[in-house]
C-alpha cells in the first residue's frame, strides 16, 4: 500500500513512523520534519501544511492511506478532515483504530506523539492495517452521510 506520512516535529514516535510502515511492507513518502532536508522550523513541517499534503494524496489517489502526528494528534486530524473525501481519525489505542477502519472507513490515522509509545504505536498501526471496512449497509449508508 502506498502510505503518505506527516509529523510536525520529530519528537515521541514521530522517528519510527516511516521505518515501521515500511517494515509493515508500505511505500511510504514523507512530509513536515520527517521529509529529507525540512528542519522542524520550516513552514512545511507546521501541522496544518504537513497534515494536509499527505491528505491531499489520499484524496488526489496518490496514496492509499495517510498516518499524520502532532503533539497532541487533534490538529492533524482537524487539517487532514477539510480536505474532501478524507476521513481522518485520531487513535490513542488499537480497539479505536480498529473501529475507525471498521466502522468509519477512516483513510487518514491521527496520531499523538505525546502519548505514544513504541509498543501501542505498533499496536494501532497493526490494527489500523489489518482491518477492513464493515461491508454492513448500515455502516455503508452512514459513511456516505459524511461524504461532500
Amino acid at each position: 500500500m502506498r502510505i503518505s506520512v506527516a509529523a510536525d516535529s520529530l519528537d515521541g514516535v514521530a522517528r519510527l513512523l516511516p521505518d515501521a510502515l515500511t517494515a509493515l511492507g508500505h511505500e511510504v513518502t514523507t512530509y513536515g520534519a520527517l521529509a529529507d532536508g525540512v528542519a522542524e522550523s520550516d513552514p512545511a513541517a507546521v501541522w496544518s501544511t504537513c497534515a494536509r499534503q499527505a491528505a491531499l494524496d489520499v484524496a488526489q489517489a496518490r496514496a492509499d492511506q495517510a498516518v499524520v502526528a502532532c503533539w497532541t494528534g487533534t490538529g492533524v486530524s482537524i487539517a487532514a478532515n477539510k480536505v474532501p473525501g478524507v476521513r481522518a481519525a485520531l487513535c490513542t489505542d488499537a480497539a479505536t483504530a480498529a473501529g475507525a477502519r471498521r466502522w468509519n472507513d477512516a483513510n487518514v490515522l491521527a496520531l499523538s506523539l505525546r502519548l505514544l509509545s513504541e509498543q501501542v504505536l505498533a499496536e494501532i498501526l497493526e490494527a489500523w492495517f489489518d482491518t477492513d471496512p464493515s461491508p454492513e449497509a448500515g455502516d455503508v449508508a452512514a459513511i456516505s452521510l459524511v461524504e461532500p
